[in-house]
């Protein structure tokens, strides 16, 4: 028998872990608006406006200075040094030598997991939450156990006590998002501070995703007193620099640099090497020129910041109020991040829901379902544009119930 003669092998699979990984539902609904005239879409968390010019123009500054060579692993000091004093300024004393700057958030996510859980570990993750979350552990064969925030009058809680009983002493990492994607919860100081003090005890790991920190509306009851407070309640107020906290953040929400692909880890200085290693295994660097350009984010963006959480608020309570006026809908404005996360008639099928309204009426929201069984009967809204562009958005929902007899 000759090779030709030899029966053909089976096309291989990934491996069971990876098959096993759910896709993204907001990419099918996106998806579904192909071909779609006029679509709105309000599906991505990202606003609609650019990068600010000035971080632009940093990054212009060192692409023309010849800034594209490889840097070190853990990021160009300068840029380490900015973000110490960042994170000093708003958490507490912290030392470059506790700081590494990644190729983006969800890069940090993923770096941050492998430091500390492999197959077989347990993990818990509070839900619902953006799916990269939970679904990151699962990458490296753990195995993630969820508690699920509860919906109310308040909007979304957290009972604590049930989040401790799931965290066993076996139990390798817990998985925070605070605030939260999607639902804008915010974890409170004081439920951190048991947590913390739980996770100590049993030498769990946190960690803690907290890219939204910036975007945070604690004096959402006083608006008119123009002030809010700068950060959302943090483990880094808690808990010192070298114990099982590891920090993640990305420049993408408080500065609007979606598309450029950076961010941060704040963790213990003993993981540092091992860190480096990672990075270099994954991205070995981030691009030099957007580095130069997150400088300029840290050291020049503090008004930008502010500027853009008072828009933000705005749109939030515009939005809230105009969905409140929809029957049917039922919506709590949120403490934290660019989204509204609230049950409407029909989100009990909530991808099949989304898919429909993208096609019929060109609206594009992120079905409930993307972010974990505990989401599904709610559908979530990034507010993160001009409030013209929400009313239209709203009066599409509308357009959209009255056709299928629910308004």
């Amino acid at each position: 028998m000759s090779e030709l003669d030899l029966p053909v092998p089976s096309i291989p699979n990934a491996r069971d872990a990876v098959r096993a990984l759910r896709p993204s539902q907001i990419r099918e609904v996106a998806n579904a608006g192909f071909g779609v005239d006029d679509v709105l879409p309000f599906w991505f968390g990202e606003s609609d406006r650019v990068t600010p010019a000035f971080i632009r123009d940093a990054a212009s500054t060192a692409l023309a200075s010849g800034a594209t060579f490889y840097t070190h692993n853990l990021g160009i000091a300068p840029l380490r040094a900015a973000l110490a004093s960042y994170v000093s300024e708003l958490h507490g004393a912290t030392s470059p030598d506790h700081v590494a700057v990644t190729s983006a958030g969800v890069n940090a996510l993923m770096l941050a997991a492998q430091l500390v859980v492999g197959a077989g570990d347990r993990v818990v993750a509070v839900t619902p939450l953006w799916p990269n979350l939970v679904e990151i552990p699962k990458i490296l064969g753990a195995h993630v156990e969820t508690v699920a925030l509860g919906y109310g009058e308040r909007g979304w809680q957290l009972d604590v006590g049930q989040l401790l009983a799931a965290l066993t002493p076996d139990t390798k990492m817990l998985m925070i998002n605070s605030p939260n994607n999607p639902t804008g919860w915010v974890m409170s100081r004081d439920d951190q501070r048991t947590v913390l003090a739980h996770c100590r005890r049993h030498g769990i790991w946190i960690v803690a995703d907290e890219v939204y920190e910036r975007l945070y509306y604690a004096d959402a009851d006083s608006p008119a007193s123009g002030a809010h407070a700068r950060t959302a309640p943090s483990f880094l107020d808690l808990a010192a620099r070298d114990e099982r906290v590891i920090c993640v953040n990305s420049f993408s929400k408080a500065w609007l640099m979606t598309g450029w692909r950076l961010g941060w880890i704040v963790a213990p200085a003993v993981l540092m090497d091992d860190l480096a290693k990672l990075v270099e295994y994954n991205t070995s660097c981030a691009p030099s020129f957007v580095q130069q350009a997150g400088i300029a984010a840290v050291q020049q963006g503090e008004r930008f910041t502010h500027e853009l959480v008072l828009d933000l608020r705005a749109s939030r309570d515009h939005l809230v109020r105009a969905l409140s006026a929809v029957p049917g809908v039922d919506v709590k404005a949120p403490l934290g991040a660019m989204y509204l996360f609230f049950s409407m008639p029909g989100a009990a099928h909530s991808l099949e829901l989304c898919k429909a309204m993208v096609r019929e009426v060109g609206l594009g929201v992120a079905p409930g379902s993307a972010f974990g069984p505990q989401g599904e009967g709610f559908v979530r809204w990034c507010y993160a544009c001009d409030t013209a562009r929400l009313d239209a958005g709203v009066e599409r929902l509308k357009r959209f119930l009255a056709r299928h007899g629910t308004v």
